[in-house]
């Protein structure tokens, strides 16, 4: 006797739903207010037509149905657009349903002005419209199809007319009906997907030079000096490095140099001495009741504070002498430090995950929930491509099981597996490629990527720079490279970052390095914030001007909808980004960036529109305003640009009209 065999698909095959993790292991992620496009692949035999709906269940088990609309012919995708308010875990299927209506519709809208079985196919509408239900518009057809004297012309008409549409779409006639399995989705809070990032060194906010050339360091209250000039560029999250203790063996000296002076601060990545480890603050910079004085002027001026979570150690930290299991012993007996040959990092050992990944785990819980309970819920990760990547699983689970508010951002310059791996098991934001992308091939292809491919769990924070990158586009680029990729990272991703020292253009590279020359990682650095603000050569009014187009412009604030389009130019990328009516209380919300990325050249080309991609007929003229500049243009699809490098190298156009066609026909994603 044979096994019956149970098919894996249902009547109606249903694939390919989206979005999802590859392999489905854990959730995919949205937050707070971000548009969704929930897509599948939904087909069957023959020429008969399909109804597609998304059933959607939020984290209270209140359910809602959306019709879901098909993409380009031919790719049988279909999609629907959702706005996700509430925190916490939802679940969504797809239902597929042969469309007996639809179907006989467009038959007979054939057959019988040809007439062809004229006679079979009113008999058949008529036998379907009595499935239909008693609403008005539906008795006063079926009452029309069963009247002899009526023509088949007329009975066409009738079943034609929108309004009986509408009344049959609100509850189709539909058979073989197939559900797909159920998927979720966490939602997560509005800052996990959104926010403008400042970073600096708390110890160079107020740090003094006497005339010896001795500093005394900055503090937590003289940096506090600094948060509102920062909060008034716009930026919410500010991000800290490390503020612990730093260690005195091995401690690096200027631009990583191995001679040190008395008075060198070291770098604070080489964490822990005697003042204590991962739980205590440096005491240059003031003690816990300092820091929560810091964290709460961040308050006042809507800003939440970032800190750092690198899990490494110096020589000095107590976890050496406490743990030294922990570590990983060499055949000499002496504990090995941090590689990433040609670098070597002799103040920092690292961790060794497999000695006593218990015990090493419960500490690093403790060290979170410790600065948790003093008001942090943001952390960068400093390299967590370095440890394993089920220890971040257990740990990102268990902290975020107990705190659902708190975020991770993953400083992840790795491959390209990791760094999704990563984001796959629960970091909320992800350090990118952006930076090495500069070219306009190069960045349609990343932005492309990052809106479509992987945003159902891969969330890029678009930093311009750190301080461990000034890549070459900066450091021979001059100012246009400066204003060029804050406009890219501002407009592209909901996302973005700034590390201090960006708006007064320090583009000096250490030689054979990117990375800046007298880094601030190994010593204090003053800046003169005003004065480069009263010489009108500083680029903070810049920054600030791209934060409110950010926060005036919600379709900036989403990280689904961004399309490029075509320019004659190797080197003017054109992208839009787009917000319908619906998800903006009723207000459609359109912007269009032109970007010359050539920072040494002025350019003119056209630029060419897919308009539909943002709501218009295909050839509809309106009108745009320059977010940069206040000028205001008449445009079309197709549109001349002139875009000037040691001017304004980027337009950030609002488009004033009213836009009033239908949703944005989606292009088989």
């Amino acid at each position: 006797m044979s096994v019956e065999y149970k098919p894996k698909l249902g009547r109606i095959p249903i694939r390919d739903l989206t979005p999802q993790q590859p392999e489905n292991r854990w959730p995919s992620k949205a937050f707070a207010g971000e548009v969704v496009t929930f897509g599948a692949s939904a087909f069957r035999e023959g020429h008969d037509l399909l109804g597609v709906h998304l059933i959607i269940t939020d984290p209270a088990g209140a359910w809602t149905t959306h019709r879901m609309h098909p993409g380009d012919p031919g790719t049988d995708r279909w999609h629907a657009d959702v706005q996700l308010h509430t925190e916490g875990t939802w679940t969504w299927r797809v239902r597929a349903f042969a469309d007996d209506w639809a179907t006989w519709l467009h038959n007979a809208a054939i057959k019988i002005p040809a007439r062809i079985d004229v006679d079979v196919m009113v008999l058949t509408g008529a036998e379907l419209l009595a499935r239909a239900g008693t609403r008005k518009v539906v008795q006063d057809a079926v009452a029309a199809f069963a009247d002899p004297t009526l023509a088949a012309e007329n009975k066409l008409a009738i079943a034609l007319d929108p309004k009986l549409t509408l009344a049959i779409d609100a509850k189709p006639l539909a058979s073989l009906t197939t559900e797909s399995e159920s998927l979720t989705i966490r939602v997560e809070r509005t800052r996990a997907g959104v926010g403008n990032w400042y970073e600096f060194f708390p110890r160079s906010e107020g740090a003094k030079r006497a005339k010896d050339g001795t500093w005394t360091s900055g503090t937590f209250r003289t940096a506090a000096k600094r948060i509102p000039a920062v909060a008034a560029m716009g930026f919410d999250v500010l991000y800290l490095p490390p503020i612990h203790p730093i260690g005195e063996a091995f401690r690096k000296g200027p631009n990583n140099s191995l001679d040190t002076k008395p008075g060198d601060p070291g770098s604070p990545w080489a964490i822990g001495g005697a003042a204590g480890g991962h739980d205590a603050v440096h005491p240059d910079l003031g003690d816990l009741k300092d820091f929560s004085y810091f964290v709460g002027v961040a308050t006042k001026n809507n800003m939440e504070v970032a800190l750092d979570l690198a899990l490494q150690a110096s020589p000095d930290h107590p976890w050496v002498t406490e743990h030294p299991e922990w570590f990983t012993t060499l055949p000499d007996g002496s504990i090995a430090y941090a590689e990433n040959p040609p670098k070597k990092y002799q103040d920092i050992y690292p961790i060794n995950f497999d000695n006593d990944p218990v015990g090493i785990r419960e500490e690093v819980l403790r060290i979170i929930r410790h600065w948790i309970a003093l008001g942090v819920r943001i952390f960068r990760v400093d390299n967590p491509h370095t440890k394993p990547l089920q220890f971040w699983e257990i740990v990102l689970h268990e902290i975020n099981t107990e705190f659902p508010d708190v975020i991770f951002l993953a400083e992840a310059f790795t491959r390209p597996a990791m760094m999704q791996a990563l984001a796959q098991v629960g970091f909320q934001q992800s350090y990118s490629y952006f930076t090495w992308r500069n070219t306009k091939e190069e960045l349609a292809e990343f932005f492309e990527s990052i809106s479509h491919e992987t945003s159902g769990w891969f969330r890029p924070n678009l930093f311009v720079n750190t301080p461990d990158i000034l890549t070459e586009y900066l450091q021979f680029g001059g100012p246009a490279a400066y204003k060029i990729r804050a406009t890219l990272a501002a407009t592209a991703a909901p996302l973005w970052g700034v590390y201090a020292g960006y708006e007064l253009f320090e583009d000096v590279a250490r030689p054979g390095s990117e990375e800046n020359i007298d880094n601030e990682k190994y010593e204090y650095k003053q800046r003169d914030w005003a004065g480069a603000e009263k010489a009108g050569t500083s680029l903070a009014p810049y920054l600030q001007r791209l934060n409110l187009i950010r926060a005036a412009h919600p379709a900036l604030r989403q990280l689904r909808n961004l399309d490029v389009h075509w320019s004659k130019d190797e080197s003017i990328l054109v992208y839009t980004k787009y917000l319908a009516a619906e998800h903006n209380d009723g207000i459609v919300d359109a912007v269009i960036v032109v970007a010359n990325v050539d920072p040494h050249s002025v350019r003119e080309t056209t630029v060419h529109l897919d308009l539909s991609r943002i709501g218009l007929p295909l050839d509809a003229r309106f009108t745009v305003t320059d977010l940069i500049t206040g000028a205001t243009f008449e445009w079309g699809a197709d549109n001349y640009v002139r875009l000037d490098a040691f001017g304004e190298p980027c337009h950030i156009l609002h488009v004033h009209a009213p836009l009033t066609s239908p949703e944005p026909t989606k292009k088989g994603r």
